[in-house]
C-alpha cells in the first residue's frame, strides 16, 4: 500500500478521526548535477563506474574541490545525500597516487563504521586496504590494521582508550596521517560532545608529534551554525558546504496526537498508539521503523505488536525485532543483517539507529514523542524514503508540554531552523580528565595546552597538579602507575557503570548501565526488559557493580521516587529578568535570575509499580540507597516576595505553583537548547536557605560539570518562559496534566502543583 493511501484508509476509519492533526507534504526535489575538474581517473574512476556513479551532485563536487586543495570541510546535507562520496572519492584519489597516505574515519558507533566499511569494501579497488578498529577487532588482527590499513575506521571511544594511548605502536599511521573524517557530527552534543572535542585535539596533538598535520572532513545532519560546530569540535575553521544537490521523494509528515481518555485529562499513551500504527503498517506491507524514547519503551513496543500480530495471525509476527544499545555486538550485527536483507520488516529503536547505518529501504517511519530537537526530529524522518520512493513519517505526540506545543501549533516545527549544538570542551570536569591522558600520551607544555585546548587549561593543570595527578618539571607529566583513558567513560556522566546479569541463564550478561543512572534503572523490585522480555531485579550488589536479574513476566513496571536538594555555590551572572512589572520599578521587587555552579544531592529513596499502558499506580515500595552528589551548573530564578504574597493572596499555593512553573519549563526547554528533557533536571524550593529565604525554582545540567544547557537556558529565558506559559495558557486540562505541568520524571510523583498558579506567576513574571 502506498504511504498516501494508508493515510487516507487511516483517516477514513471512525476510530482515528481527530488523531492525525497536520500532514504536511515535503515536495519531491530534482537532482542537480555539476563536473567535476579536473576528472577522475585511474582505477577509481573505473570503481565508480561500475557502481553506477558516472554524474555527481553539485554538493559532492564543491566538497571535492576544497577537499583536494588541502581545505578543512563540513559537509551539512541531508540523510541519504551521499555524503559519504564526498570524502571517500579524495580520500581514495589520494591513496591511488600515493600508497603510503593515510586516513582515519571516525563515526559515533561501531555499527556504522562496520557499515562503511562493507561500502568502502564494494569498491573492489587492490590499492585500498581498509579496516575496522574498535573493541570487536581480534587483537590477532590489530598489528595488521596499525601497519598496513591505509584508512582505519573507529569510534571516539577506541580512539581514545586504545589509540591514542598506544601512538607509539601507530607511528607509521601518524606520520603519514593525511586525511581525518568525522561522521555524523551533529550527535556530538553535550557532555559526549565535550569530551569527542578534547580528544580531537588530543589527535591534532600526536599527528604534530609525528610531523603530520591532516586535514579534517566532517559530515552531519542540517544543523545551525555548521561552521561553529566544526570550530568547537576541532578547534580549526572549515568550509561549509550546503546546497543539496541531491534528489528525494516526496515525504508525507503527519503530527498524530493520542486522544484522551475517557473521564481523564490525560491522553492515551503514545507508546499504544505506536503499536496500532506499527502493526497496522507492517499489515499492510508497509517496512516501518518505530523510534522510541528510552530502551523499556522499545522493548514494550516490540512486545506488545508481536502480541497483536499473533492474535491476528499474521505471518510478519516474528519478522519484527527491536534495536538498542545495551545488547551485545553479535545481537546488533544479526539484526542488522536482518534489517538490510529485508528478513525483517519492522524494528522498534531508540535513536541507536538515528545514525545512518545502511538497514535497507524503509517506507515508514513512526516517530513516538518529540526526539527533542529539530534536528533529530528531520534526521529520524530522513530514514525513509531513500531514492525517489514516497514516503511516510508520523509524529506521535506524548502528553507533555513540548510535543502538546507542536500539536498545536504545527507550522512552529516546520519553518523552526535546525538548532545550534552545544558543546562545551571547557567544561572543568571533561578537562581535566583529558588533559591527564594527553600528558599520558606525551609530556604536555604550557603553551602548547593554551592554544590547543584553550584558556582554561592552565587553571585545570593547576588543579590535578595539587591532587598528585600530573608532576610539573618544566612540562607535565602524568604521575600514576595506572592507564588513565580507562577510568574516563566519555558516553556518561559517570566513568563506570553497572553490569546486569540474569540469574536463570547461568549468569549471562544481559548488559550495562552506566552508574550515574543505576539506582534509579536497576534498583532492587525494577522491572527491567531485554529483547521482549522482562526481568525483576532482585539484587543490586554496590561493591561488585552488578545487578542480579531473574525472568518474570508482569503487568507493571516501575518508576522511581527520589528527594533532591541543591546548594548553590557560585553566581557566575545575573540580570533582571522583568523590572518593568511594578510601577515603582524597584529592582527588588522583579524577578531575578541566577547563572552559576551548584552542588546537587539525589537520593532514590523509592519506586512506584504502575500498571502497564494505564499507568495506574500499584503501589509504593521504599529503598535504602546511597545518596548521589552531582557538581554542575544550574540557571534559577528567584522570586521577589512581593510576587509570592501576590500568589499567595489568590488562594494559589506557592509550593505547587513553582513546582508546576519547574517542570513546564524543563519540558519546554528542548525547543530552545537541543537538548533531551532527560539532560536537565529541576528543584523547586518555596524558601531556599541560598536566596536569603526567597523562592527559587532551578534548571541544572543533569552532568557532572554541566554540559552547557543551563546556561543556554539562561540566554534565552524569556523565550523558554513565554513558550510555557503559552503551553499552559492552551492546555485544556483544569488541575494539570502530562500536557503542561505534569513531568514523566518527577521524584515526588507530581505531588504537588498548582498548574494556575504557576499561571499566573509566569504571566506576573512576563508582563512588561
Amino acid at each position: 500500500m502506498d504511504p498516501l493511501e494508508f493515510l487516507d484508509w487511516l483517516r477514513s476509519l471512525r476510530k482515528y478521526r481527530g488523531r492525525i492533526v497536520h500532514i504536511e507534504s515535503i515536495p519531491a526535489r530534482q537532482p542537480q548535477y555539476a563536473e567535476i575538474d579536473p576528472p577522475i581517473r585511474g582505477l577509481l574512476r573505473e570503481a565508480l563506474e561500475l557502481k553506477g556513479i558516472r554524474r555527481l551532485y553539485t554538493h559532492q563536487t564543491e566538497a571535492i574541490s576544497l577537499i583536494r586543495r588541502g581545505e578543512h570541510v563540513i559537509i551539512v546535507t541531508s540523510t541519504a545525500s551521499g555524503k559519504t562520496l564526498c570524502y571517500n572519492i579524495p580520500v581514495l584519489e589520494s591513496i591511488e597516487q600515493n600508497s603510503r597516505t593515510r586516513a582515519l574515519y571516525i563515526y559515533p558507533t561501531k555499527a556504522l563504521a562496520q557499515d562503511q566499511l562493507s561500502k568502502l569494501q564494494q569498491y573492489g579497488l587492490p590499492y585500498a586496504k581498509m579496516a575496522t578498529y574498535d573493541g570487536d577487532t581480534p587483537k590477532r588482527d590489530r598489528p595488521f590494521v596499525k601497519n598496513v590499513s591505509n584508512i582505519v575506521l573507529t569510534n571516539p571511544d577506541m580512539l581514545h582508550v586504545g589509540i591514542l594511548p598506544y601512538h607509539t605502536t601507530w607511528s607509521d599511521f601518524f606520520r603519514n596521517l593525511k586525511y581525518v573524517v568525522i561522521d555524523e557530527v551533529h550527535g556530538y552534543r553535550g557532555v559526549f560532545g565535550a569530551h569527542v572535542a578534547n580528544i580531537i585535539r588530543r589527535l591534532r596533538r600526536v599527528a604534530r608529534y609525528y610531523g603530520a598535520n591532516p586535514q579534517f572532513i566532517c559530515a552531519s545532519a542540517t544543523v545551525r551554525q555548521p561552521g561553529d560546530l566544526f570550530r568547537t569540535l576541532t578547534g580549526l575553521s572549515a568550509h561549509v558546504v550546503e546546497n543539496d544537490g541531491s534528489p528525494s521523494g516526496e515525504k508525507l509528515f503527519a503530527f498524530w496526537n493520542p486522544p484522551f481518555v475517557k473521564g481523564k485529562d490525560e491522553r492515551r499513551s503514545s507508546n499504544s498508539e505506536a503499536v496500532e500504527l506499527f502493526t497496522k503498517l507492517i499489515d499492510s506491507g508497509i517496512r516501518t521503523i518505530v523510534f522510541t524514547k528510552s530502551r523499556k519503551a522499545a522493548e514494550l513496543v516490540l512486545r506488545y505488536a508481536r502480541k497483536k500480530l499473533r492474535e491476528q495471525g499474521s505471518s510478519y509476527t516474528d519478522r519484527i525485532m527491536s534495536y538498542r544499545a545495551g545488547y551485545r555486538p553479535t545481537e546488533r550485527r544479526e539484526i542488522e543483517r536482518r534489517l538490510f536483507t529485508g528478513d525483517l520488516v519492522g524494528v522498534a529503536t531508540t535513536t541507536a539507529l538515528e545514525v545512518g547505518v545502511d538497514i535497507g529501504g524503509l517506507d515508514a517511519v513512526v516517530i513516538t514523542g518529540y526526539p527533542g530537537s529539530v534536528s533529530s526530529t528531520w534526521q529520524q524522518a530522513g530514514r525513509t524514503g531513500r531514492g525517489t520512493a514516497r514516503s511516510l513519517a508520523i509524529l506521535i505526540a506524548q502528553d507533555d508540554p513540548i510535543d502538546q506545543y507542536l500539536m498545536r501549533d504545527p507550522s512552529y516545527f516546520f519553518r523552526a531552523e535546525h538548532e545550534r549544538t552545544i558543546i562545551d570542551p571547557q567544561n572543568p570536569y571533561i578537562l581535566a580528565d583529558h588533559l591527564v591522558c594527553a600528558a599520558y600520551e606525551l609530556p604536555l607544555e604550557n603553551d602548547e595546552a593554551c592554544e590547543l585546548f584553550g584558556e582554561r587549561a592552565l587553571e585545570v593543570l593547576g588543579s590535578v597538579g595539587e591532587i598528585g595527578q600530573l608532576e610539573y618539571r618544566k612540562r607535565w607529566y602524568w604521575a600514576g602507575s595506572s592507564f588513565p583513558a580507562a577510568t574516563v567513560n566519555i558516553r556518561s556522566a559517570s566513568s563506570d557503570s553497572f553490569d546486569i546479569v540474569a540469574l536463570e541463564k547461568g549468569g549471562v550478561l544481559l548488559g550495562t548501565v552506566d552508574s550515574a543512572r543505576a539506582f534509579e534503572t536497576v534498583h532492587p523490585g525494577a522491572v527491567y526488559l531485554h529483547a521482549g522480555e522482562s526481568y525483576v531485579v532482585t539484587r543490586l550488589d554496590l561493591v561488585e557493580r552488578v545487578a542480579y536479574v531473574e525472568r518474570s513476566e508482569v503487568n507493571y513496571y516501575t518508576t522511581p521516587g527520589s528527594r533532591t536538594t541543591v546548594r548553590i555555590n557560585e553566581e557566575v551572572e545575573s540580570r533582571v529578568l522583568s523590572a518593568q512589572i511594578y510601577l515603582d520599578k524597584d529592582v527588588e521587587c522583579a524577578t531575578k535570575a541566577f547563572f552559576g555552579s551548584v552542588t546537587i544531592a539525589n537520593r532514590v529513596t523509592h519506586f512506584w509499580r504502575k500498571q502497564l499502558f494505564t499507568d495506574r499506580p500499584i503501589d509504593r515500595v521504599t529503598l535504602d540507597l546511597p545518596e548521589t552528589v552531582l557538581n554542575t551548573e544550574a540557571t534559577w530564578l528567584v522570586l521577589p516576595q512581593r510576587l509570592v504574597n501576590m500568589l499567595m493572596s489568590r488562594g494559589f499555593d506557592l509550593t505547587g505553583a513553582i513546582h508546576a512553573l519547574e517542570h513546564v519549563t524543563i519540558g519546554i526547554l528542548p525547543l530552545f537548547a537541543i537538548c533531551d528533557r532527560n539532560d536537565v533536571g529541576g528543584v523547586s524550593h518555596p524558601e531556599h536557605p541560598d536566596t536569603n529565604g526567597r523562592a527559587a525554582v532551578f534548571i541544572y545540567d543533569a552532568y557532572q560539570g554541566g554540559a552547557g544547557l543551563a546556561r543556554e537556558a539562561y540566554k534565552r529565558l524569556e523565550e523558554t518562559l513565554e513558550a510555557a506559559l503559552r503551553t499552559v495558557e492552551d492546555c485544556a486540562c483544569r488541575e494539570g496534566c502530562p500536557g503542561c505541568v505534569q513531568s514523566p520524571k518527577c521524584g515526588n510523583n507530581n505531588q504537588p502543583l498548582d498548574k494556575m498558579g504557576a499561571t499566573f506567576l509566569l504571566g506576573e513574571i512576563l508582563r512588561h
